[in-house]
């Protein structure tokens, strides 16, 4: 097989008795993507600040753990990793954890931005510190992150959450170096527009907006397929991965005509 069409990580293509630790899944696509892995046979274990959403999970879900978790609070994930593992182990570790309000210059405000930064960037950076040492010696399992499409480039209103989500891109970029010659896989998300209560607030017309339903089959897609890039609804992404090949003057043009910003 030709070295661009071989799967970059090891394809996941069965889920029955594979365990899976999602973290920030107690709505969207987190909430979504669980649903999903349940009916394939995964032991599923969800985290999320909400212990009354999580539970309702659980007794929805026979067979499924909850953790209740703050991507905050570095001791805390470390305790739920070490749970998790003993309990069942790490075969796939996915952070889903997003927070996004939009955020322009001319209404700065620093602590949303850093807010922005501790939810989106610095939490997955937490479980990695967690993580890590569990996944290492096994020589084994999986990592995979959800970012966005407002990654690619700068995008008006997204200040504060575009930065965090190209950070997450490059975070998993760099790991795949890292962890692939361990046997480790990594896989970054980066939907479109998904109805969700992150974009619930957004004023503006959401091309190919689909639901977290269909956003969880895509993501289960490519891991089957072993993929590292995983972007969806593709008439949409696909459209904004060529943007990122203009020259600036053209982007900032294009951008400000089709979004009246």
């Amino acid at each position: 097989m030709s070295l661009f069409f071989k799967p970059m990580n090891t394809p996941i293509t069965d889920w029955q008795g594979r365990s899976v630790w999602l973290i920030g899944a107690s709505s969207g696509i987190g909430l979504a993507t669980a649903k999903a892995l349940h009916a394939a046979g995964a032991r599923v274990v969800v985290s999320a600040r909400n212990a009354e959403l999580l539970q309702q999970f659980v007794d929805a879900h026979p067979g499924a753990q909850a953790v209740v978790l703050d991507v905050a609070d570095a001791a805390a994930i470390t305790a739920a990793a070490r749970y998790v593992q003993a309990q069942q182990g790490l075969d796939v570790v996915m952070y889903c954890a997003g927070y996004y309000l939009p955020q322009r210059a001319t209404s700065y405000s620093l602590p949303e931005m850093l807010r922005h930064l501790d939810i989106n960037y610095t939490g997955a950076l937490r479980v990695l510190d967690a993580v890590l040492p569990e996944l290492l010696p096994n020589q084994k399992g999986h990592l995979s992150f959800i970012s966005s499409v407002a990654g690619f480039r700068g995008l008006p209103q997204s200040l504060a959450y575009g930065p965090t989500k190209a950070a997450l891109i490059n975070l998993a970029e760099a790991l795949y170096y890292d962890l692939s010659p361990h046997g480790i896989g990594v896989s970054v998300i980066n939907p479109g527009f998904v109805e969700t209560p992150l974009v619930a607030g957004n004023d503006f017309p959401m091309p190919a907006l689909i639901t977290p339903a269909k956003a969880a089959q895509e993501i289960l897609k490519g891991w089957r397929q072993g993929a590292f890039h995983i972007h969806f609804p593709k008439r949409f992404t696909r459209m904004l991965m060529l943007l990122r090949l203009l020259p600036y003057r053209w982007y900032f043009a294009l951008v400000r005509r089709s979004t009246g910003m």
